[in-house]
């Protein structure tokens, strides 16, 4: 899945229970089911030759940029004191993607971080379908706008 709504659905998971031995282990889990369903993201066909690395990484860059925004105006917007909490629950929302990042786009290998990996392909279902892939996406963004 795009940024966006991994990190949309940890910091929605962390607002509604700012407890981080709760919220963690739901936002983490919440990236792996969310990447279960068939979805397109910025990384798709990088392999196939179809995008090239450099594009992945600038559009991967900007969508960050934006989903930063959203959490801000979602759920950051209006308090005085920074939401730790939300901000974190973001970031453990994504960090699965982070952790594959430098294997991805950069090629560096960490063998030790080979389980999560293997892991994290096991749950990953990507579709080069664009619709298909955005749909689910844009409804899980629709959803947590409107409960939060």
């Amino acid at each position: 899945m795009l940024s966006i709504p991994h990190s949309l659905t940890g910091a929605f998971i962390a607002s509604n229970i700012p407890q981080p031995i709760v919220y963690a282990p739901l936002s983490l889990a919440a990236h792996y089911l969310g990447d279960w369903i068939p979805h397109w993201d910025f990384g798709t066909g990088m392999n196939s030759g179809k995008r090239r690395k450099s594009t992945a990484i600038l559009l991967e860059i900007v969508e960050l940029v934006i989903a930063f925004a959203l959490i801000y105006l979602f759920f950051q917007r209006g308090y005085s004191e920074i939401r730790w909490h939300v901000w974190f629950g973001a970031l453990i929302g994504i960090l699965p993607d982070l952790i594959d990042a430098p294997r991805n786009f950069l090629k560096l290998r960490m063998k030790f971080l080979d389980p999560i990996f293997q892991l994290h392909h096991f749950f990953h279902h990507s579709t080069p379908n664009v619709i298909f892939g955005l749909l689910p996406q844009i409804i899980v963004v629709a959803v947590i706008y409107f409960l939060r």
